[in-house]
């Protein structure tokens, strides 16, 4: 059996070896691993809102791997834990660490100084976040949760919900959201902003 995986518009492949990682076996289809890394989600998301955390917190490598790890750990082996791989997306490998540090400085930046409003600073950290793909997997749904967590636990204000009020495909909202981010990607933030609290 295995895993034989289709890549949605703008997702990220994982090689072999990551796919070997994976922790339930009998997962074959592209569907059942979706399924599974919902409900492992979701257990995350419950855990977020019972933590209320400090700016220190979430803005530390400790925090960061520890939401990946807590949304995927139920499903991969390889949950929480940096790439080993450069992928077509995200810094070298071998500067995660460098770029996250630099991250967690330019947000206590921003909240210091009230450069943005707070939930273009959150959205600028997500941006940030997935820019750098620091796992091999999963995210893009790992920097939108630690956004929420930023304009929760520290902004108070509600969570972001990223296209889920629009009566829309998945797949038209996951086009939606690829495109807000190439829009970031050329210094336009609105987009990504507008589509967080759609």
């Amino acid at each position: 059996m295995g895993l034989n995986l289709s890549y949605d518009y703008g997702q990220t492949p994982i090689t072999e070896e990551e796919i070997d990682d994976l922790r339930i076996k009998t997962i074959s289809t592209k569907a059942d691993l979706d399924e599974f890394e919902q409900k492992n989600i979701e257990i995350a998301v419950e855990w977020t809102m019972k933590h209320t955390s400090s700016i220190d917190e979430i803005l530390s490598i400790e925090f960061i791997k520890e939401v990946h790890r807590r949304m995927f750990n139920k499903v991969w082996n390889w949950a929480g834990e940096f790439r080993k791989t450069n992928k077509n997306i995200g810094v070298d490998k071998r500067n995660i660490y460098i770029e996250l540090a630099k991250l967690a400085n330019d947000v206590k930046f921003w909240i210091e100084n009230k450069t943005f409003s707070e939930d273009e600073i959150a959205i600028r950290f997500k941006y940030r976040l997935v820019k750098i793909h620091p796992f091999p997997n999963g995210n893009g749904r790992h920097s939108r949760l630690c956004a929420n967590i930023l304009i929760l636990d520290i902004f108070n204000k509600p969570e972001f919900t990223w296209g889920s009020h629009k009566h829309s495909t998945t797949v038209e909202t996951r086009k939606r959201y690829i495109d807000a981010i190439h829009s970031a990607d050329n210094h336009n933030i609105i987009p990504l902003l507008t589509f967080a609290r759609s």
